[in-house]
């Protein structure tokens, strides 16, 4: 897979239009790519079809305003109320269920908190703030950060300031995030996919996982060419409708990490 954090950069930044220089360009959150989806999926693709990808991965947030400026051909993420919204606005023509997995509470090894103790998540984020137990929040707008917002909502808790006092925000990646929270031994909130290729584990384990409220719904949309003319709409959607054919859902649940399934697919065109 190509990687272009330059790109990405300048994107972010609503410069260097990515449709320039013939690539079908997908705006993605960063866990599809730090596990190493793309790796195994796109050179399957392009030995079948010839068409060129690449990736610009960074926070749910950022890629969908990557797409709705038309510097992308499509778009996979996972919050789905911002992909329908997405949708709703005009910016995407439809969203489709693509693939799913989960979150997990990581944190260090001793569990200070007791947060593998507790019988539902929202016992294990009341017993971290009861604890004052350091938690570091990706704090970048991503579909993770704006999911570890909604579960404190969930479970009865005002969302914490990051005061620095026991909530910090790292305002980057989901890897970075893992970095910091392995420097401080604090908890955080982790796609089960990014955790499971994470090399400097230093002291962390998962402490907390299975509820339902877990749950990790990814959907796929391509780029409104009614909204942006110039967007490659047909070899988007194209490549769209093989990752929900047969062979395209086969090809997700065939990658592991580690030996590890940590996509599911679950293509079904939503109403």
């Amino acid at each position: 897979m190509r990687r272009w954090p330059l790109l990405a950069a300048l994107l972010s930044l609503g410069a260097a239009p990515a449709w320039a220089d013939g690539y079908l360009t997908i705006a993605s959150t960063t866990s599809t790519e730090n596990s190493g989806l793309y790796d195994h999926l796109l050179p399957l693709y392009e030995r079948r079809t010839g068409v060129r990808l690449r990736v610009v991965a960074v926070g749910t947030g950022q890629a969908i305003r990557i797409a709705a400026r038309g510097d992308a051909d499509l778009l996979v993420v996972h919050h789905r109320p911002s992909e329908e919204r997405f949708v709703a606005q005009g910016h995407g023509v439809r969203r489709h269920a693509l693939m799913h997995n989960d979150f997990v509470i990581v944190g260090p090894v001793a569990d200070p908190a007791r947060a593998a103790d507790a019988e539902h998540l929202a016992d294990a984020l009341r017993r971290i703030v009861r604890a004052r137990a350091p938690f570091v929040s990706r704090g970048d707008d991503s579909g993770t950060h704006k999911r570890e917002r909604e579960l404190w909502r969930a479970a009865g808790i005002a969302v914490p300031a990051p005061t620095g006092h026991w909530y910090w925000e790292a305002g980057g990646g989901m890897g970075a995030t893992l970095n910091v929270a392995a420097g401080r031994a604090a908890y955080t909130l982790s796609d089960r996919a990014t955790w499971a290729a994470f090399g400097n584990r230093a002291g962390l384990r998962i402490v907390f996982e299975g509820d339902a409220l877990l749950h990790n719904p990814y959907g796929i949309i391509a780029v409104n060419p009614a909204r942006h003319p110039h967007v490659r709409h047909a070899q988007a959607q194209a490549f769209i409708d093989w990752l929900l054919s047969a062979d395209g859902q086969a090809a997700i649940a065939d990658f592991r990490v580690n030996g590890e399934q940590v996509f599911f697919p679950n293509a079904k065109p939503d109403a």
